[in-house]
């Protein structure tokens, strides 16, 4: 074990780190956080959306129209964003705005002969929303890419007298040309779909993760990272557009009424965070939390009740940096939570059909259980199969907690004794 946490430390850990902040990797990161407000807007309005459906009021405004004006277009956003923070971030500010554009304009032309083929008029198209996100990211990679190339190209010398912003106009539709001609040569001319090659290209990892294995692997991904004090976000770029792929397919399902336990969509933001799984934050910390709070180290019991409050709303860094992270001891229940607790959740909801699976947009994981879970599931029978998960990691965690508790105790009891 201490060879285990010693390549972690030393070799594993740096490597992650430095993927962490490599300017790409936080680039997509940024830009699909920026647009959770969108998410969130979202969120409420597929809320809104249940009292004239459930009671069948016909006065009841149609909460999708504002819905598909907020989650029907995150990836136009994303289209913008990601040239936009990648200038940003490369000092090439005067270029961001040109950047963003030549963005949007790459993902509308990869998408334009998907929606002329379906016919769908207007913005209602399911690429603009979340369906389209990994074209959006392509896309907004690829004009990030090529406008950071001629960052600094001017066909002007510095001691040109024609004024900087018409030397900018023209400076600009050299990129800006290339980003736009390239596909149009592509999908145009030459007709290639690189709409369906994306997807052809991403569905695997959003398939990979609706199985149970996948399911799993996931999960103990994003602990395994966080039990070394890695941010999970730096898996943003890949799991967030899969899960919402997911769950506005899960909303499209129940709105076409085709929706069953086996066609339903699992691994959400909804399920992950909200439904069943996060309790207290990432792992499941709620329960750890508790019995740090009546914990016999004076340590341990100071830190369970800093970290209460903040854990009833699922923020869970203080416990996580306070006594699990690089922690042998109490890496391992936290391994363990990636595993055991989404296998429990598929065998309960897909294999069993006992408890609902989330078919509501529900980003918003800072509410605290099992009041999210009766929002995403509206089920008694969630709230049980939640229950089950927090007793599952009460479990697992408690044998681990005794152990550090004791050293920790006995840390304290011959530090008294040295003074």
């Amino acid at each position: 074990m201490k060879q285990l946490i010693h390549w972690l430390e030393h070799s594993f850990a740096p490597k992650m780190n430095k993927i962490n902040n490599n300017v790409w990797v936080t680039t997509l990161k940024d830009s699909i956080m920026q647009v959770l407000p969108f998410i969130l807007l979202g969120s409420i309005f597929c809320f809104l959306t249940v009292p004239g459906e459930v009671f069948g009021w016909q006065w009841w405004p149609n909460f999708w129209t504002p819905f598909g004006w907020t989650m029907g277009l995150l990836s136009l956003f994303i289209a913008f964003l990601i040239p936009f923070n990648l200038m940003e971030k490369k000092r090439l500010r005067k270029q961001r705005i040109i950047a963003a554009l030549s963005g949007v304009v790459a993902f509308l032309i990869i998408i334009s002969p998907q929606v002329i083929k379906d016919g769908v008029p207007g913005f209602q198209h399911a690429s603009l929303g979340a369906g389209g996100m990994f074209v959006a990211i392509t896309a907004g990679v690829f004009s990030g890419f090529i406008m950071g190339i001629f960052g600094k190209f001017s066909f002007f010398k510095e001691t040109s007298v024609i004024p900087d912003f018409v030397r900018a106009w023209f400076d600009f539709m050299l990129p800006a040309g290339i980003v736009v001609c390239t596909l149009w040569i592509l999908v145009d001319l030459l007709g290639i779909d690189i709409y369906n090659l994306l997807l052809a290209l991403f569905m695997p990892i959003s398939n990979v993760m609706q199985t149970p294995w996948g399911f799993a692997l996931s999960l103990f991904l994003v602990c395994f990272l966080y039990s070394l004090g890695i941010s999970s976000w730096v898996l943003t770029p890949v799991y967030k557009p899969a899960m919402l792929m997911a769950i506005t397919a899960n909303v499209s399902m129940v709105a076409a009424g085709t929706a069953t336990h086996e066609t339903l969509n699992l691994v959400t933001d909804p399920t992950v965070y909200s439904a069943y799984l996060w309790i207290g934050g990432i792992g499941c910390t709620l329960p750890l939390v508790i019995m740090l709070i009546f914990a016999k180290s004076n340590k341990l019991r100071a830190l369970g009740r800093a970290c209460l409050v903040p854990a009833i709303f699922n923020i869970n860094e203080p416990v996580v940096f306070g006594c699990i992270a690089w922690n042998p001891i109490m890496m391992i229940p936290m391994w363990l939570m990636g595993i055991v607790l989404p296998t429990v959740v598929w065998i309960f909801t897909k294999v069993i059909p006992f408890a609902p699976i989330p078919t509501r947009v529900f980003d918003m994981w800072y509410c605290p259980f099992p009041i999210s879970t009766w929002l995403t599931t509206g089920s008694i029978k969630g709230i049980i199969l939640m229950a089950v998960c927090a007793l599952l990691s009460t479990v697992i965690w408690y044998p681990f907690f005794r152990i550090y508790d004791s050293q920790e105790t006995e840390a304290e009891k011959k530090a008294v004794e040295k003074k």
